[in-house]
Order: structure tokens, then sequence, then C-alpha cells
């Protein structure tokens, strides 16, 4: 059986491109767009409510001056133009796996579980995992200083809307979670004309501040970073946080990858989005050349008095939207994991009939909600979230780069010095960011930090529980071929009907199955032996998924492949069989799965306690394979199994 499965695996050798991404955003164009507005640009398209403005009176604010606005400005400038124009948009989203995007996508195209003996490589993905976990204290953050920042405008109004910016922005993070099982198709429907409003108005507010005072544009010239930093010195560098924050949503939208394609992401940035929010900065930094006064709040004080409230309901609206970037994002980031068997199967709810990768996972919608209320609860002010936002993403952004470094030489054959240029150009810009962003810890860094270590955790245990199962279930393995040589000699009942064995193991016999045959001395007269393997790729074409192998007695193996981003449905590919010379009878079938109960043990190699003890929980709350696999729950038989870990 190794032979099949290299050459399957020789067949699916990838490049640092993009691949067949552009099925997926599919339909009209205009359709597309408005849905990819809503969808992706959501986060980074309202991060001009907060981020200049933290610059200016964050807890380490620079002077309303001159240098200091013309500086922030272009570092504001050449931060959009580097990081998410040269960076995400020209490289990184290049790095899809069959289209889909996101760390997980970079981890994957390294073939991950390949040459973990060599400790480069093992440090290697480990340093990915944590990258993908900061990514989950990100996700947890964005919501809410999102929506904060926005509900926060009606105190710009009257200070009497005070005390109930916490309780509606409560309020409007409840309705929006709940709304998630509708699906992005659904939502990028209804979000993508309320994005598309707020980026025009936002662009023609910035415009019309600008044409009052256009010596603001000279923060166009990289000069005014420069002389902003030698003036400024190490407050300059510490003000770099606040910078970081018009990032805002750059990991979230390469993670959307694979709900829209990259080409209308990518037109959409150059074509609209990026000239709006460049037009919304320079328009507030032109408000406070004019007018320092309106530092507390240069984002709302851009519009006129009349248009006030009006622009405080488009705004909340818009970071309602906002949020939905970053959550979509973790629906993909976590299917990935389960895919590629770094966290419990958990239910994965496919959206959208025609659009594949837009899903909706219950589990993490509901912990995202309840961690992004606690945080609201806990900081209480965007200027307090946007000091604790940076920590984890910038962390994040760091591993990004050196994967796509990787996936450049290993993958996309890129020569060294082109691959060392994209490396210590971009890693240079990160590390600046990640430095300044960790000044910050003390005052709530801390916590997204603490997320991703809860979440590194809970991947790492996973898998390594599961690399201990594994190796244990092969020191105890036979061959399929042993059990039926027996049979052979030793006859058993065979009764009408096919039994379907669901086993991790390619080449061996389940250890169900001989338990089965020694227990009830009686067979089923067709037996199926089921492998579903998931491949380091993101989808795995129908022609490709199934192998099957026919042996005596009636034995018959079958293996599937799936991508990370496929789910698995066991009775359909059973149906395709009849396709390939295989004649199964779903009703007549019965499936038989184990179910393991785990022994902490101290043996050799093991975990320590405290990590049995969430691997056990974790086993124990996973989604039961039955509802993961679609097989019928009256159709099946669980064999119980006590194994030491």
């Amino acid at each position: 059986m190794s032979g099949p499965r290299e050459e399957v695996q020789q067949r699916r050798r990838f490049h640092f491109r993009a691949d067949t991404e552009d099925h997926i955003a599919s339909g009209p164009r205009a359709a597309v767009a408005l849905a990819t507005l809503g969808v992706v640009y959501g986060d980074i398209g309202t991060s001009p409510i907060y981020a200049l403005r933290q610059a200016f009176t964050g807890p380490t604010p620079v002077a309303v001056d001159a240098i200091n606005v013309l500086g922030v400005l272009s570092l504001i400038f050449w931060t959009l133009i580097v990081v998410i124009s040269l960076k995400y948009m020209t490289f990184v989203l290049q790095a899809n796996n069959r289209g889909e995007g996101g760390i997980f996508a970079l981890i994957a195209l390294l073939r991950p579980w390949r040459g973990l003996e060599k400790r480069r490589r093992r440090l290697l993905i480990l340093f990915g995992l944590a990258g993908a976990a900061l990514l989950y204290g990100g996700v947890i953050i964005t919501p809410a200083i999102s929506i904060l920042s926005a509900v926060e405008g009606l105190e710009v109004a009257t200070p009497f809307f005070a005390p109930y910016v916490v309780p509606a922005t409560v309020a409007i993070l409840v309705l929006l979670f709940a709304f998630q099982h509708k699906g992005t198709a659904h939502i990028g429907a209804v979000f993508g004309p309320v994005m598309f409003l707020w980026f025009l108005v936002i662009a023609v507010l910035g415009a019309a501040s600008i044409v009052q005072t256009p010596s603001v544009l000279k923060a166009l010239s990289p000069t005014y970073a420069f002389t902003f930093a030698q003036h400024g010195g190490w407050r300059a560098f510490v003000v770099l946080y606040a910078v970081f924050l018009v990032t805002t949503g750059g990991e979230a939208l390469y993670a959307d990858l694979g709900h829209f394609g990259r080409w209308p992401i990518r037109y959409l940035w150059f074509g609209f989005v990026l000239p709006a929010l460049l037009l919304n900065y320079f328009g507030q930094g032109a408000l406070l050349l004019r007018s320092p006064a309106g530092t507390v709040q240069p984002f709302y004080h851009l519009a006129p008095g009349w248009f006030l409230y009006p622009m405080v309901a488009l705004a909340t609206a818009a970071t309602i939207i906002a949020s939905q970037a970053a959550i979509t994002g973790a629906f993909s980031l976590t299917n990935q994991a389960i895919q590629l068997g770094l966290m419990p199967r958990f239910r994965v709810t496919q959206t959208s009939e025609k659009v594949r990768g837009q899903i909706y996972v219950a589990a993490v919608n509901w912990v995202l909600m309840t961690a992004t209320i606690a945080v609201v609860l806990m900081f209480r002010s965007s200027s307090a979230l946007a000091a604790a936002y940076g920590a984890a993403v910038s962390g994040t952004m760091i591993a990004t780069t050196v994967l796509a470094f990787n996936v450049a030489r290993e993958v996309g054959g890129w020569k060294r010095p082109a691959a060392l240029a994209f490396l210590i150009g971009f890693l240079t810009v990160d590390l600046l960011f990640f430095g300044s962003n960790a000044l910050k810890i003390p005052y709530g860094g801390w916590f997204p930090i603490l997320i991703g270590i809860l979440f590194f955790t809970i991947m790492a245990t996973w898998r390594r529980g599961t690399e201990i199962l594994q190796d244990q279930a092969a020191r105890n393995a036979e061959p399929l071929e042993s059990l039926i040589e027996e049979l052979d000699k030793n006859p058993v009942a065979r009764v009408p009907g096919t039994a379907v064995f669901l086993t991790g193991r390619v080449n061996n016999c389940p250890p169900i199955l001989r338990h089965h045959v020694e227990r009830n001395k009686a067979l089923q007269e067709q037996v199926v032996v089921l492998t579903v393997l998931a491949e380091d790729v993101a989808r795995v074409v129908h022609e490709e998924r199934i192998e099957i192998e026919r042996h005596e007695q009636g034995f018959v193996r079958i293996i599937l492949h799936y991508g990370y981003m496929q789910g698995v449905n066991v009775p359909a590919e059973l149906a395709a069989c009849k396709d390939l010379g295989l004649d199964v009878n779903l009703d007549d079938v019965t499936y038989y799965t184990g179910s393991q109960t785990l022994i902490p043990s101290r043996k050799e190699g093991g975990m320590a306690a405290w990590r049995d003890g969430l691997f056990t929980f974790m086993v124990r709350n996973a989604m039961d394979p039955t509802d993961y696999y679609h097989i019928p729950s009256a159709q099946t038989v669980v064999i119980g199994q006590r194994v030491r870990i």
C-alpha cells in the first residue's frame, strides 16, 4: 500500500503561486466584490477610527505638532504599502494551497509531519503552530476593539451616552455571534453594500479635509518618517504599536482567502480599499495640523456636526462587519487545524451549497463570543484594548514571514538570494513592530498572549497524544493478510451484508476487527477496511479520492483521501465506489468504530500528567466519529477499548 500512497502524494506538489483558487469566487463580479468587502475588509477598513488617535492619546502619546503628525502619517502610509500591499497582497497571497490561505495553509505546504526527526524541522513547525495560536488571541480582541471604538463615538456627541457604551457593545456582540450560523455568503450579501458606503464616506470626509490642508500630503515622503524617528527617539519607537494598528486584519484577510479567492481580494485592495484608507488617514492628519484639539477623536471630528450621529451609526455597522473578517478567519483556521490533526473534531457546517470554504463552527463561535465579551468588560475602552492588540498579532506576522520564506524555498523553488531578501526585509519590519508591541504586554498585551499559549498547548497536546496512540497501535498491529490466512484455516460463519471497519492505519488489521471475529465467531460476506487520510493539500479532486484494494475472503481495503478544507462523508464515498467496480448496498451496511477509554500511565516517552488529563478530556469531548463522517448511527456498532497512554 505504500506504493499507491506515495504515487498520490507525488502527484500533489504545489508551487508558490495560485493554483486553482479562482473557482471559489464565482458569480457576477459586482456581487463577488460586495461580498468580499463585507467579509474580508471590514476589519482593516475600520482601523482609521482608532489607529491614528492612539499615537497621540495612548499610554505613551506624542505631542501634536507638525513633525510628529507628518511623521506618524508617513509611517502609516509606508506600513500599509510595505506590510499589506507588498508582503501580503504581492507575496503571501501567492502562497496558497489550492486556493486556501492562512498560516495553516503555509504549514501544510511544508508537508509538516515529514522530517520531524530533524530538530530544525520540528522547531519550524512548532514556530508555525505558535503563530497560529497567537492569531486566536488577536481574533478575540478584534471584534471588541472595533465595535467598542465605534460606539465610543456617541461620547463625542454628548457625555450622556458614556455609561451606555459598554452595555451597548456587549449587546451588539451577542447579536453578531448569534447571526454567524447564517453563513458568510448571507453575511457578505448583507454587509457588502454597507462597507461600500463606509469606504466611500470615509474617503470623501478625508478628501475634504485634505483639500483644506494640502500640505499634509508631504507625509507621502519617507523622509518625514525618518525625521520623526530622529526627533522622537525612544518615544518614536514606542509609538510604533499604534502605527501597527493600521494593519489590523492583515492576517485575517489572508485566512479568508479560501472564501472568495485571491483576485477579488487583491483588486479591491489596490483599486478601492487602500485609496479610501489613505484619504481618511491623511484627512485626519490634516485636521490635526489645523486643530490639535481634535486629537481625542480625529476620526469623528472629520464629520460635520449634522452628520455626527449618522456617522456613529455607520461606524457601528461597519465595525460589526469588521468583526466578521476575524470570525470567519477563525472558522477557517479551526477547520484546517482539525484536518491537519492539531485539534479535536468539531462540527463544521458548510453554509453555502455553491461556494466551498464558507463554513460555520458552532463550538468556536460561542467560545469566541464569551471571550470577546469578557475582554470588553475587562478593558472597557478601545484605547486600553489597542495596547493589548498588537503583541499577539505581530508575533503571528513574524511566523508568517518565516513560514513563507521556507515555502518559497522548498515549494516555490526560489533562489536563496531572492528568498533571503524577502525574509530579511519583511522580518526586520515585523520585529520592529513586535518590539514596540512587546512593551505593551504589562498594559494588556498579556491577554492575547495568554490566549495564544492556551491554544498552542491544546494543539501541541492533541498532536502529541495522537502520535502516542498511533505509535502504540503500530506496535500492536498485525497485517490484514494474517487475519485472512487464519480465516482460511479456521473459517467462521459468514452472514449477508457489508461490514465497514474504520481504522487510522493504512496497512494493518483494525484491532476492533480482530476483536469482533474472536468474540462473535461470525463476519459479514463483504468486509471493508476503511481509512480516511487528511492530505497536506486544501482539496483532493474526486478522481484521486478513492483507492480500492481487493483481498481474498471478501475483504476490501478502501483509502479515502481528503484535503484539510473538505468535509468527510463516508456513505457518499461508498456509493461512489460502484463506479469503480465495488457494489455496496448502503441499507445493508454495518459500521464498526472503536471507542477508546484512555488510562494515563507514566510510561517513558509519554506526556506529563496534566497533559494526559487534558488529552483525555479532549478525546471524551471530541465530536463522535459517526457524526463527523456522516455515518448513520442506527447502523453503527461501537466497540470499546482501554488504552494506556
